[in-house]
């Protein structure tokens, strides 16, 4: 499968951890040559829920006989431990 930026991909595995299923689209922002590939998962809003660096094996390309479905997006408590540790209180605005 030859992948290029902003291709739509399938998740082809389950990470529980992160709230992600099997079959959930993402989005390719970059690709690593030979084997890796930057993908943005998003919520139906476009609200980014997870940035991961996964291998090529981990993604599919889209079907035509694919269905497209919502379901409710359940962070894990891991994964909401993991992100309250980047997202401190923000910075002061400057002074003008």
């Amino acid at each position: 499968m030859r992948t290029r930026i902003l291709d739509v991909v399938v998740l082809d595995r389950e990470l529980p951890d992160l709230g992600l299923r099997k079959g959930n689209l993402d989005a390719v922002v970059e690709v690593y040559e030979p084997d890796a590939l930057e993908v943005e998962f998003v919520t139906a809003s476009g609200k980014t829920e997870a940035l991961l660096t996964l291998g090529v094996g981990d993604v599919r390309p889209v079907a035509d006989d694919d269905l497209v479905s919502v379901r409710p997006y359940r962070r894990s408590a891991r994964r909401r431990r993991i992100m309250d540790r980047f997202s401190g209180p923000a910075a002061p605005a400057a002074e003008p």
